[in-house]
């Protein structure tokens, strides 16, 4: 007899084994097992001015950016999640501030472009239930001496991202907490495009809409590092990155027109982001 799908449960492919445990849901399909874990987390990331016309035409429907066209470029590497029992993974993102004009919603934040990550299970349980634009690539640990700090990511050996932080100095102030919705309701957040196409209906979608990850207060008080730095991208060839090579042009053809400076953080704990939700 054919199984069933039990109701409120969370289900990846293959489903024929039962729900599959992940970052928002535990073994056996327990919801909220891992709400708030206690995570090790590094971030180095470096900021540059680049030309509004060329971020605007990144934007996806119903967005538009504001402020100054600035690109933030994280790299990211955890140690210690609980949904991995004890094991991490490192990511690489591109965002960009935005503002989302939807028929219902408004919000504004940092647009995530583009999302690297080093592992299949993140990558797949953040694509298919939240609507982040993940995809894989190699990201070793950083390498640090002589007051350096350097980052590189790459695809199958070809390195596509070299990032350099500089000059750190720690800076003790607090960091400020989470921007809170707006009195005229406009949303604040990490906003994202989901995309997923219709299987044998190509060029139509299954699901095609803007997503909010809400603004929440860190979970812990990271320690924080300023200075100077520089991303840069490396411009590939088909051959070089099949699947990726245009995601990486892009970036690599944007004027670095003013540098913004560079931070590293070092911070305990992460949230499930199970209040994730679709902006209309």
């Amino acid at each position: 007899m054919p199984y069933m799908l039990k109701p409120k449960t969370m289900y990846l492919m293959p489903t024929h084994f039962g729900p599959m445990s992940g970052p928002r849901q535990g073994p056996g399909g327990e919801m909220g097992a891992f709400s708030v874990d206690q995570r090790k987390t590094r971030a180095y990331g470096v900021s540059f001015l680049t030309e509004r016309a060329q971020l605007e035409a990144l934007l996806p429907p119903g967005f538009e950016a504001i402020g100054e066209p600035v690109v933030t470029v994280t790299q990211t590497h955890m140690t210690e999640i609980d949904w991995l029992a004890g094991r991490g993974y490192s990511t690489l993102g591109v965002t960009l501030q935005a503002r989302y004009n939807g028929a219902r919603d408004r919000a504004t934040g940092p647009l995530l472009l583009v999302l690297w990550e080093n592992l299949t299970d993140p990558i797949l349980t953040g694509r298919e239930q939240l609507g982040f634009s993940k995809i894989y690539c190699e990201l070793p640990e950083p390498v640090i001496h002589g007051g350096e700090t350097h980052c590189t990511a790459s695809w199958l050996g070809f390195r596509f991202m070299d990032m350099r932080l500089t000059n750190m100095v720690e800076v003790e102030e607090p960091v400020a907490a989470a921007a809170a919705d707006s009195d005229d309701g406009e949303l604040q957040g990490t906003l994202h495009y989901k995309y997923v196409p219709k299987t044998g209906v190509w060029g139509e979608a299954d699901a095609e809409y803007a997503v909010l990850s809400p603004a929440n207060p860190p979970v812990s008080e990271p320690k924080r590092w300023q200075g100077d730095g520089s991303a840069r991208f490396h411009r590939a060839r088909w051959e070089d990155l099949p699947t990726q090579y245009m995601i990486v042009n892009a970036l690599q053809e944007l004027e670095v027109k003013e540098s913004r400076g560079a931070m590293i953080t070092h911070g305990v704990g992460g949230r499930d982001l199970i209040d994730q939700r679709i902006l209309r």
